[in-house]
């Protein structure tokens, strides 16, 4: 979205996973499941799947991830996108034509029998079907974590849930939730650890970072209304071709002189911008979303996921139970210390 590259005007503080401990988090979920279908690939690009060719990489990715995060004593809540908006179905086309012409490179580096080219392609080809879905919401159930569907966007939900104090925070890989209103945004929560460069024998170190919007409006001395004008100007998911030649630091400028897109579409006759910024903003400042979800915190149903993972997915029984063994001490651990602070308190 058109903030992807904010890094180039203000860093996120990075920040150890037990900073998180006891806090919840809204999880951005279609953000996260595409990040695992992205890169839990086999040595040519290939997913992983059972026995009956069932897609499985999504599961490992919200098995483990998330075990992990559990055993640390994080909360997490799942929040699932709904409908799109009429703006963004344009932007869900053109997606599909990109992963379409990313399957033609795939399977020209298979018949060259260049693995390396095939994996780092397949990573483009990624395709969230509605049976993925069922399954990751199955599988986040056993695990205890809460659900919720968004009308529409589910970082505008996400966002949402924070601004009523339900969470602490939105994870996710993408910047929307802190144009929609969230206080705050945890990054590279399912990603951090050691992850080794492309094409490439480099190796570098992801570390969890936290966007506090309030350190970011004051320390770039704008408005978020402000933020998301720069965002438009840039290319959204709403309008992604943005302006040709725009980038994060003209955009902020711009803003900065003019005081917001109007202006700056009046004085400036080089900047054209073919798309209705006054309807963009109202999805950003006036989203759909749902006030009506509970947030209800489960025990990991050992039992049951076991069952779905090993018994239907192929997985390993004896490392599943490990992993959920783990995962439910942490859980059970950050119970307990949720009820001491509660009577000290």
């Amino acid at each position: 979205m058109g903030v992807k590259n904010i890094k180039e005007l203000f860093q996120g503080t990075p920040i150890e996973i037990d900073h998180l401990k006891q806090k919840k988090l809204a999880v951005d979920a279609f953000n996260i499941i595409y990040q695992f279908l992205a890169s839990i690939r086999g040595y040519d690009g290939s997913l992983l799947s059972d026995g009956e060719g069932t897609i499985t990489s999504h599961l490992t990715g919200l098995l483990y991830r998330n075990a992990r995060l559990l055993e640390r004593g994080v909360k997490l809540v799942y929040v699932f996108d709904g409908e799109p908006s009429k703006l963004k179905r344009e932007e869900i086309k053109r997606r599909a034509a990109v992963k379409a012409k990313a399957r033609e490179e795939l399977e020209e580096a298979l018949e060259r029998g260049d693995m390396e080219r095939a994996r780092t392609v397949a990573q483009r080809t990624s395709k969230l079907t509605k049976p993925m879905v069922e399954d990751s919401k199955k599988l986040l159930k056993l695990l205890g974590i809460p659900i919720v569907e968004a009308p529409q966007e589910g970082e505008a939900q996400a966002a949402y849930l924070v601004q009523q104090k339900k969470v602490w925070g939105v994870a996710s890989q993408d910047y929307d939730s802190l144009l929609f209103g969230s206080p705050t945004l945890i990054r590279n929560l399912t990603l951090s650890g050691r992850r080794k460069l492309p094409r490439s024998n480099r190796f570098i170190t992801v570390n969890v970072e936290a966007y506090h919007q309030h350190e970011l409006l004051q320390t770039l001395d704008i408005s978020r209304e402000q933020l998301i004008d720069m965002s438009i100007l840039i290319g959204t998911d709403f309008n992604p071709d943005g302006i040709k030649g725009i980038g994060p630091k003209t955009a902020y400028k711009l803003i900065k002189e003019h005081g917001n897109l109007e202006t700056v579409l009046e004085k400036d006759d080089k900047v054209v911008l073919d798309a209705d910024y006054g309807a963009i903003r109202d999805i950003f400042l006036k989203p759909v979303v749902s006030k009506e979800f509970e947030l209800n915190f489960e025990p990991i149903d050992i039992e049951g996921a076991i069952e779905f993972l090993c018994d239907e997915r192929g997985f390993s029984k004896d490392r599943v139970f490990g992993t959920l063994q783990k995962a439910k001490k942490g859980q059970d651990t950050a119970l307990k210390q949720k009820s001491l602070d509660s009577f000290f308190g």
